[in-house]
């Protein structure tokens, strides 16, 4: 048995549960932590059962909530190494220094070097003459204006229970799924998506891509649940509200898969494996969901081997409804 539960999905937060008969593990936490437990328990998924979490990348629609729920939870997070260090970047504040404590800095600075070497000077004396008692005091360490000095995981925003490296194209574990990372053209540190495998079902997650490379063609072939981005309506973005230099981000190949790019996939080069396709990353501002599944429905209808993938919607309001196989 496999199950998929999306969360949420869109530019306001993404998050997905997918399961095992023995594991379980949240891919991305892109809503608030209370927000996360709460479409959990509606979607009948505990919370307390979760294994790991995985995140794709690092902008905050994937994230958000991460941090939080880890500590909560008490659960390991698996990232790329350079999604990770973009995260900690993110979430870690930047401290700014006026002139006036920049001296002060300096001068405590000084004040330690000074006592480190006139206690280094009297432990030299001492060595030259054992039997002499020693009355120097140790330098003392200087505290808070240490830029150095690691904070407390309480007061850490970027601590987590516990990181996972893992990396694009080599397949690990958690418990008894089987995950294979694989690399998608987005404009983040270091973006992917999952297959997910175990007991003779594979499931994937493929968005936030702003086009179908061979490699995500490759890894998105005999998939039996795919959740695979629709984000937006090519004239309902070139006319809507957006600047325009987020339009051409969306409309670049780092950006957002159309719902006429995900067609073209579906019609030219899906296998026709899945029992179910849910589209995902609806843009609320630029797409209707209907136009998405109609895109979509219409590419599958071109090739009758394909009619029986059902095509299912996921949002951003409301969980999707847990589809088990």
């Amino acid at each position: 048995m496999m199950r998929m539960t999306v969360l949420a999905s869109g530019s306001k937060g993404n998050s997905t549960v997918v399961s095992s008969s023995r594991t379980r593990v949240l891919v991305d936490a892109g809503l608030s932590c209370r927000e996360l437990l709460k479409r959990m328990v509606l979607a009948g998924e505990d919370p307390a059962t979760l294994d790991a979490i995985l995140i794709t990348h690092e902008h905050q629609d994937h994230v958000a909530g991460l941090a939080v729920l880890a500590r909560r939870l008490g659960i390991p997070v698996y990232f790329t190494e350079p999604t990770h260090r973009a995260w900690v970047r993110m979430v870690t504040p930047r401290t700014t220094m006026t002139y006036g404590k920049w001296l002060e800095y300096v001068q405590q600075e000084k004040e330690a070097r000074a006592a480190s070497i006139a206690a280094s000077s009297e432990e030299d004396a001492e060595d030259e003459n054992p039997g002499a008692p020693s009355f120097a005091a140790s330098p003392q360490r200087v505290g808070s204006t240490n830029l150095c000095e690691t904070p407390s995981a309480k007061s850490n925003p970027a601590h987590l229970p516990a990181v996972e490296y893992f990396h694009s194209g080599s397949s690990f574990c958690i418990g008894d799924l089987d995950i294979t990372p694989f690399t998608i053209p987005h404009d983040a540190a270091d973006p992917c998506g999952f297959v997910f495998s175990a007991e003779g079902i594979r499931m994937a997650v493929a968005t936030d891509l702003g086009y179908v490379p061979p490699n995500v063609k490759a890894a998105l072939k005999r998939i039996d649940v795919l959740l695979l981005e629709s984000n937006h309506d090519l004239e309902m973005l070139r006319d809507g509200p957006y600047p325009w230099s987020v339009k051409q981000r969306v409309l670049s190949r780092v950006g957002h898969l159309s719902n006429h790019a995900t067609a073209e996939f579906l019609s030219n080069d899906y296998d026709g494996g899945a029992a179910y396709i849910v589209l995902g990353h609806l843009s609320e501002s630029n797409n209707v969901p209907e136009l998405a599944r109609i895109a979509a429905e219409q590419a599958l209808a071109s090739h009758p081997t394909l009619l029986g993938n059902r095509v299912l919607l996921a949002l951003q309001s409301a969980p999707l409804d847990p589809i088990t196989l």
